[in-house]
């Protein structure tokens, strides 16, 4: 089995906070590994390093099987890096934006004209190929960002939530790029607070959270973990819910989960299962708003997992100073 990437149980400080906490991922050749995590989790300092932007402290990271640490120029032919942020510069047009990246791939100014047209057809940028690209849209410059990661026709992409900040359509359009890209044999690391996202994309993927890998499988076996269907209950406020949790959490197969105003109870069987919660609360003179019973989403798993959902705001998990 060949592996786009590997890394073995990687380390990272930043004086005394735990960026990366004893992380071991291997994604295989041809296909899309879905890194998830709120924020501060540890996912950006895992893809500088994949990169080779950053050394780990211990531990040892592989791309195509070889050691960025040891051989940092190699693999940075073998890779491409699209981040959080366009790194595009907004004076020049969009072929000129290409063929600057070619050249600093040491490619001929014959080829990178070439390779940067192939790519601006690509992904649907020839028509606005010699507009400065302060005059894009926020998705066009995503695209082209992309763009700039694929000339020098990267066997690994990584891909740093590159659909942050987009309307549906744009990340949909973006999400088939993606696809042929594997398609062509291009291998992804994707990381997202997206939950459909990686639901949509990814082969396998792994949650983080504190530094740590705390989940990994498919999305079908991460969704298992929660031992079958979802009992979801709405109050009208926050003292009712409290005076629920007490009396529903004896029929949960798993630890249940609150979000709001929402008590979500994992149940084995589902009919059963909501019949009793339904009848036992009838019993307790406890009346909700609603109640509901659906099949656990990703998203579902995410918080169970950790606790907070994939989006939630930056101030309520932003990390400690210097932490990445």
């Amino acid at each position: 089995m060949k592996l786009a990437f590997e890394a073995k149980n990687v380390k990272k400080y930043f004086g005394d906070v735990k960026a990366l906490d004893g992380v071991s991922l291997r994604a295989e050749q041809g296909t899309i590994f879905g890194l998830l995590g709120p924020n501060g989790a540890g996912k950006t300092t895992l893809v500088r390093m994949l990169s080779t932007l950053s050394n780990p402290d211990s531990g040892s990271i592989k791309v195509q099987g070889v050691n960025v640490s040891d051989e940092p120029d190699k693999v940075r032919t073998l890779i491409g890096l699209a981040g959080q942020f366009a790194a595009i510069d907004e004076y020049l047009t969009g072929r000129e934006n290409l063929v600057m990246v070619g050249r600093l791939y040491r490619l001929s100014a014959k080829e990178s004209k070439k390779r940067a047209d192939e790519i601006l057809k690509k992904l649907a940028l020839d028509d606005a190929a010699d507009r400065q690209a302060r005059t894009y849209s926020g998705g066009m410059r995503r695209r082209l960002d992309l763009g700039a990661s694929l000339v020098g026709k990267p066997k690994v992409l990584f891909l740093d939530e590159p659909t942050t900040g987009l309307d549906p359509r744009t990340r949909l359009d973006l999400w088939n790029i993606i696809r042929e890209l594997v398609d062509s044999g291009t291998s992804i690391l994707l990381t997202t607070q997206y939950l459909e996202e990686a639901d949509e994309l990814a082969d396998k993927i792994a949650v983080i959270d504190r530094g740590k890998v705390i989940a990994e499988g498919t999305s079908t076996q991460l969704k298992a973990k929660l031992g079958g269907d979802l009992v979801e209950v709405e109050f009208k406020n926050h003292a009712v819910l409290a005076k629920a949790e007490e009396v529903v959490k004896k029929y949960a197969s798993k630890q249940i989960t609150t979000e709001e105003r929402v008590i979500k109870i994992p149940v084995k069987d589902g009919s059963k299962g909501l019949l009793e919660i339904v009848r036992e609360l009838d019993k307790k003179d406890i009346h909700p708003e609603s109640i509901s019973l659906h099949r656990p989403s990703l998203d579902d798993v995410f918080l169970t997992l950790t606790g907070k959902k994939a989006t939630q705001k930056e101030q309520e998990s932003k990390p400690k100073r210097g932490k990445k």
